[in-house]
């Protein structure tokens, strides 16, 4: 695997055969007591066995008990971070509970939470978590955009390389109960443009959803154009924010949302060799998404 910077929230991921899945997280809320870091811990102990990648599409900390933040609630900040420099705090524990998956972490995008510190602290956290974390590890860990786009390059043999593109977006608005957030991939089809996958967290969802557009291309090769059906895989990424509990009450429970799944989703790629009508090898990329399975 190899991860490329070509703009502040454009990436390039290049995976080879053997790289068939990349880990799709968001999120995690990683310093707030409800985060469940039993299972995060079990899901990265099994990127780390098999090798996966993961991409992180923001509010990957939670960050509200800082002075003067009316979200602030003295029952949701950890021992570790009850003190004189808790953003500081925050961002070492991170780094050493994070570092021993340093080198499968590709890009972080951010969230609304992580974007409210800039707001109101005047510092982003998330980038000084990424610049120590590399430092520490001598990893090259990329923060992407609240929204951005990563260019998968597949390997499918050696020689020949086939792409697929990933518009990412944190999320916005709520999702709701009845369509947890059907209506907002379907908003994200009217808005982007030449996207093979769409990503968004947020409301707390872990969903998927397969989609077609009828399209056209230049073929380079028999140098004209082609009609083909384009197939655009969708994902409404998980938390790993568990806020529900027993449903006594809380500001989760106060506002009539319910229980959400906590985990995330892996990408799946499968690239093989077919023959088309004419007997002419071409190559094709499958992409599909599932849960995480444990």
């Amino acid at each position: 695997m190899e991860v490329k910077k070509i703009s502040r929230n454009l990436h390039a991921i290049t995976l080879q055969k053997e790289d068939k899945r990349i880990a799709l997280l968001s999120d995690i809320h990683w310093d707030n007591p409800k985060c469940d870091r039993v299972k995060l811990k079990r899901h990265l102990d099994y990127f780390l066995e098999h090798q996966i990648p993961i991409f992180i599409n923001g509010d990957f900390f939670c960050l509200m008990q800082g002075r003067g933040d009316k979200r602030g609630n003295k029952s949701d900040i950890l021992p570790e971070h009850n003190n004189a420099r808790y953003l500081d705090s925050v961002i070492d524990t991170a780094v050493d509970w994070w570092s021993p998956y340093a080198h499968l972490i590709t890009v972080i995008g951010y969230g609304n939470h992580e974007t409210s510190i800039i707001k109101y602290q005047e510092t982003d956290v998330l980038q000084r978590f990424v610049d120590l974390l590399n430092y520490k590890n001598k990893t090259s860990v990329y923060t992407g955009g609240y929204g951005g786009w990563i260019v998968f390059k597949y390997k499918v043999y050696e020689t020949t390389i086939l792409t697929k593109t990933m518009k990412y977006f944190h999320g916005s608005a709520g999702g709701g109960i009845v369509t947890r957030g059907a209506i907002n991939l379907t908003r994200a089809l009217e808005i982007y443009e030449n996207m093979d996958i769409f990503v968004m967290g947020h409301i707390h969802e872990n969903s998927s959803r397969n989609d077609v557009r009828d399209s056209i291309h230049y073929n380079q090769g028999k140098r004209c154009y082609e009609i083909e059906q384009r197939h655009i895989h969708q994902a409404i990424l998980g938390t790993y924010k568990e806020e529900y509990g027993d449903g006594f009450g809380g500001w989760h429970i106060e506002r009539g949302a319910p229980v959400k799944p906590t985990g995330g989703r892996i990408l799946t790629f499968d690239g093989f060799a077919k023959l088309d009508k004419e007997g002419n090898k071409t190559y094709e990329l499958l992409i599909d998404s599932i849960k995480i399975p444990l």
